[in-house]
């Protein structure tokens, strides 16, 4: 693995301070944001000065009882090789749930869910990275998600997880060190011991990134600044291994360019830290004992014991049975978040709770930034009035028809009571649904609010 050295996330609203940083050796871009076609002019001006620009995936869903997507796939391996990067990034998580494996509506989730660590779910993860390693240009690495809710019974802990993923596949790890402080807020899990059981050799970078808590709950929000905490993480893993980069997440409320540089130092500074904090333990251990050298391995030992411990490879075209069962667990959950079914048993109900307002106000801001007439078009009224939306209608699709779904589904009702705001709001929805004939619109349009009213009865 090539060293890529100090990065940032790359986003259009800070494109030209990113173009005007020192010390960044390379960005990274949310795959599904760019068309290979047509690259953003900035994106281009930092390649030409030779910085690596790397795509990471959002809505893969490798973490998913279904395999992958062949379209989604072909997208990601055509950005990987318009982008000339040297490997593309995904998350362990799954995004979707329902559809054919088990005879339900399928539900979108707009959001990386944790998947259980369960030995049903950690075979099927390893055939789709497979199906996924297959069809890409360029290695594959795989980032450790940031979760407010945990699976009962689960089987192995996060490192054990990802040390026999990685031993399993050969996938490389993208490592969220924010993440890891995440899961000890909200899931009681000790960043330490993660780090002392994942392969360390496999890492192939670094994210560092800022949230908040609150009422007890830590939320990943990639828009605030980096905590103290995060940088210790991030120390504790540079006093084990020498990471290839680091990288800065930020999605939301960007500050100034200087606060940003100023948060990259910080992350050099950390990072420099458990460099020397690495160099004085390998000192203090070669003269202790010349032949046991700390070279960033030892500390696999957890790890390493898991891996003896768990039963071969399934065999090709034996994991139906365990993709069913994923699947109907992960249906139940993701129903449960979106489409107000009963919390499945074991279940935090109270974070569970959480987690459904977090998705809803999630689809609310992404809506509103892939359909910014709506917000302008509703005023003051457009969050309550998605929100009220999104309690009854899960999302199916991706962010741009669940906007069409949203207005054709407030028209029917009436709303809102204003006939300008009314007129304004149909000439949008009839701009962007499709190719049907106007005169057959309104008739459809009827059609399916009256199947929705029938159906709630």
């Amino acid at each position: 693995m090539e060293r890529l050295g100090t990065g940032i996330g790359w986003r259009p609203e800070i494109a030209d301070a990113v173009e005007g940083m020192p010390g960044i050796d390379w960005v990274e871009v949310v795959a599904e944001n760019v068309c290979p076609g047509h690259l953003p002019e900035s994106l281009l001006r930092l390649r030409e000065r030779g910085v690596t620009v790397v795509p990471h995936g959002v809505s893969l869903g490798l973490g998913g009882a279904e395999r992958p997507d062949e379209g989604r796939l072909t997208a990601l391996a055509e950005r990987a090789e318009a982008l000339g990067a040297p490997l593309v990034t995904e998350h362990i998580a799954f995004v979707r749930a329902g559809g054919t494996l088990t005879a339900s509506p399928r539900l979108e989730a707009g959001h990386l869910l944790p998947v259980p660590r369960t030995r049903d779910a950690l075979d099927v993860l390893c055939e789709n990275v497979r199906i996924a390693q297959d069809a890409l240009p360029v290695p594959l690495a795989v980032e450790n998600i940031a979760a407010l809710i945990s699976w009962p019974g689960e089987e192995m802990t996060e490192g054990q997880f990802l040390y026999e993923l990685a031993d399993r596949t050969g996938v490389r790890l993208l490592i969220d060190v924010a993440n890891l402080h995440t899961n000890h807020v909200n899931r009681g899990e000790d960043p330490a011991k993660a780090l002392a059981e994942l392969p360390l050799e496999a890492i192939a970078y670094v994210h560092v990134a800022g949230g908040f808590e609150r009422d007890g709950v830590w939320h990943d929000s990639h828009a605030h600044p980096v905590p103290g905490p995060v940088l210790d993480i991030l120390t504790d893993l540079a006093s084990r291994v020498s990471p290839a980069g680091v990288l800065l997440e930020r999605d939301e409320n960007f500050p100034e360019a200087a606060e940003l540089e100023a948060e990259l130092e910080a992350v050099r500074g950390a990072l420099e830290k458990g460099a020397l904090e690495k160099g004085a333990l390998e000192k203090g251990a070669r003269e202790k004992d010349e032949t046991g050298a700390r070279d960033g391995t030892d500390v696999q030992g957890g790890a390493a014991g898991a891996r003896e411990a768990r039963p071969g490879d399934a065999e090709a075209g034996s994991l139906e049975p365990a993709r069913q069962r994923l699947a109907l667990a992960q249906t139940a959950v993701l129903s449960a978040l979106v489409a107000g079914t009963p919390v499945p048993e074991g279940f935090d109900r109270a974070r569970m709770a959480v987690q459904a307002r977090a998705l809803a106000a999630k689809r609310a801001d992404v809506v509103a930034k892939v359909a910014p007439e709506l917000p302008r078009i509703l005023g003051d009224g457009y969050r309550a009035a998605f929100l009220t939306y999104a309690q009854a209608q899960p999302m199916t699709g991706g962010y741009r028809q669940d906007a069409l779904d949203f207005v054709e589904r407030l028209l029917p009702a009436g709303r809102p009571e204003d006939a300008g705001v009314r007129r304004e709001l149909r000439e949008w929805w009839l701009e962007r649904s499709g190719s049907k004939p106007r005169s057959r619109r309104p008739a459809v349009r009827l059609a399916r609010a009256t199947r929705r009213v029938l159906l709630r009865r």
